[in-house]
């Protein structure tokens, strides 16, 4: 996978959607999710918009809601009338022991020490592990080096996702995100319900709420407590192939 994922040598991605048929009665599919380095994690927003615009393409259903199976349990991502993708991401979990977080006990925000700098982030499972950090510029914002660090750190003993947020308004942010085994991605679903779960969580931010990232805009919606996470925005194709892996091709 992580020579596939290679952007010079091979097809070059961010993450790779393994999609099947499933073993669950009623479940149209299911689909497993690979990161660049070639782990495998339990979500991605993003991925599932992508997934539902790719099984469109190929005529492999002609439902507009689909019921999907992922590693950490049943999604139902929805083709709206206008193009774009909503999906409907489950609640957050704040639990530390769920996310997992190696702290006493659970709290809004918590606090790291990188570099004889203090780091003040929250943190939120969206499937996957989320640092979330507000960030003044987002131009300016450590995404590298904070991000690295705070990936690699004893404190996420399954590593995280470190998403920087710079809030625009209420009801907007700009968003930068390291993602984990992937390094900054132009976009991350996951990454974008956890970081307006945060906002909306310590008084921040309001729902609905759009987040700009470099590779393009999404709204989540929240309605707080233990109500589910909604994801919506647009995908397209833009190529497809085949490539020889293994002395056979795919």
């Amino acid at each position: 996978i992580s020579l596939l994922s290679n952007r010079r040598f091979g097809i070059g991605f961010d993450q790779l959607l393994v999609v099947g048929q499933s073993k669950i009665k009623d479940v149209d599919f299911s689909y497993r999710i690979f990161n660049a380095d070639g782990g495998e994690v339990n979500q991605c927003g993003n991925g599932a918009r992508c997934f539902v615009t790719f099984v469109h393409d190929k005529k492999l259903t002609n439902k507009d809601e689909i019921i999907v199976e992922t590693r950490s349990g049943i999604i139902k991502p929805k083709l709206e009338a206008n193009g774009s993708v909503s999906v409907n991401m489950g609640p957050p979990i704040f639990n530390p022991i769920k996310i997992p977080i190696s702290v006493p006990k659970e709290t809004n925000k918590y606090s790291l020490d990188v570099n004889d700098r203090r780091i003040e982030f929250g943190a939120v499972s969206m499937g996957n592990p989320h640092a979330v950090i507000i960030a003044k510029n987002i131009d300016d914002a450590p995404v590298e080096t904070v991000g690295r660090l705070l990936e690699n750190n004893e404190l996420f003993p399954e590593r995280v996702n470190v998403n920087f947020m710079e809030i625009r308004s209420r009801e907007s942010v700009n968003l930068r995100v390291w993602e984990r085994g992937a390094g900054e991605t132009l976009s991350c679903g996951t990454g974008a319900c956890a970081s307006v779960v945060f906002g909306i969580k310590v008084g921040l931010l309001d729902s609905p709420c759009k987040v700009f990232t470099r590779g393009g805009e999404l709204t989540i919606f929240w309605e707080g407590g233990e109500s589910d996470v909604y994801l919506c925005g647009s995908a397209q194709s833009v190529f497809e192939g085949e490539i020889d892996v293994g002395g056979g091709t795919q």
